[in-house]
């Protein structure tokens, strides 16, 4: 009999550092159910960790780098979502557009953090504008990669503008917001499901 592989084991260290970013970052996002960004400190958000400040500015440097990180995880969250979305309209590109851009303001409409950058006095704005690329960038190729998985056929360049046109707009709506998901969704996959469609066609051509 051959033997079996071992699954690799992730190591303590590495474990141990995604948990204290994940703990820091839960403790921000129960804080931001209750009060806005400008009103939580460092110092608050260490104490929701039972860390202490000197352990969170350690792993994350400065205030601007949290709330920076903790975009870029929420963003990964919703693309989660959003991929949910695409695997059930697989049939139907269009329809998939759709169903993914209103499971994304769905979604966001309920976050705690995105409520904040929309209700507050602008402090948290910048991190999904003049300073949003990080969380632009990784949103975008998380999308393409599903876009990618979703329809091989693709082109890898069709797939990636795409993507990125989806996120800077689904970023606009949701901090932005003009009108009910629904019909931002529709109008998304009016504007843009053409172009899906194209690109599904010309790759299995």
């Amino acid at each position: 009999m051959g033997s079996v592989a071992t699954p690799a084991r992730t190591p303590y260290a590495v474990a141990a550092r995604e948990l204290l970013r994940d703990t820091l970052l839960d403790g921000a996002r129960d804080l931001l159910q209750r009060r806005d960004w400008s009103d939580i400190t460092m110092a608050d958000i260490a104490t929701a960790a039972g860390v202490s400040r000197q352990t969170l500015y350690s792993e994350f440097g400065s205030r601007d780098q949290f709330a920076q990180a903790l975009f870029v995880r929420e963003a990964e969250r919703f693309v989660a979502e959003v991929e949910q979305a695409v695997s059930s309209n697989l049939h139907d590109p269009v329809a998939a557009l759709a169903a993914a851009f209103d499971v994304f303001l769905t979604a966001a409409a309920d976050d705690p953090l995105i409520r904040s950058v929309v209700a507050s006095d602008g402090s948290l704005l910048p991190y999904v504008t003049t300073q949003g690329q990080p969380v632009v960038a990784q949103a975008a190729d998380r999308l393409a990669a599903v876009i990618s998985a979703a329809w091989p056929q693709i082109d890898t360049d069709a797939a990636g503008l795409l993507a990125e046109c989806v996120v800077r707009l689904a970023i606009s709506y949701a901090a932005l917001p003009t009108g009910p998901a629904g019909i931002t969704a529709g109008s998304v996959a009016t504007l843009l499901g053409p172009y899906l469609e194209q690109a599904v066609a010309s790759g299995g051509s």
